[in-house]
């Protein structure tokens, strides 16, 4: 006996039933960037954000460990690779003052992920031109 939702239904292919193949969802549009708060359209603001296709969240620097320097930390991206990106936006702060660590751009290397790394006000901009073509997920720090 097929279960009903394992693909058959009564016969009948899911497509029949309205089901259709998942697609990657679409990042959303970061809508507001000032000194320390970010806006992501269907979020509370954040002060640093994480956004990938299908969702946003706050970049909690403490999860991974990531300071200005050596920078942004492989595991800060690893959600974004998980949530499907591929491509992967990361911001350096409005003064550029953060770094990334040559691992973590080896790392979204290896997993054949393009990365822009950008001042912060350009890869906000950059970010919400390639979310309308493909799945991006990027980290915008609003500070320094």
């Amino acid at each position: 006996m097929a279960l009903p939702w394992i693909g058959v239904h009564d016969g009948q292919a899911l497509s029949s039933f309205g089901y259709t193949t998942m697609q990657a969802e679409k990042s959303p549009r970061i809508s507001h960037l000032s000194w320390g708060h970010i806006e992501v359209e269907g979020y509370p603001p954040f002060k640093d954000a994480k956004v990938f296709p299908g969702g946003a969240r706050e970049w909690d620097w403490r999860e991974t460990g990531t300071h200005h320097v050596p920078g942004i930390q492989p595991d800060d991206v690893q959600e974004l690779i998980e949530h499907g990106a591929k491509t992967v936006v990361l911001s350096k702060g409005i003064w550029q003052q953060l770094n990334i660590c040559p691992e973590t751009l080896k790392a979204l290397a290896k997993n054949g992920i393009e990365v822009e790394v950008l001042q912060t006000e350009a890869a906000v901009v950059r970010f919400n031109e390639l979310r309308e073509s493909m799945p991006v997920g990027g980290l915008f720090h609003s500070t320094c």
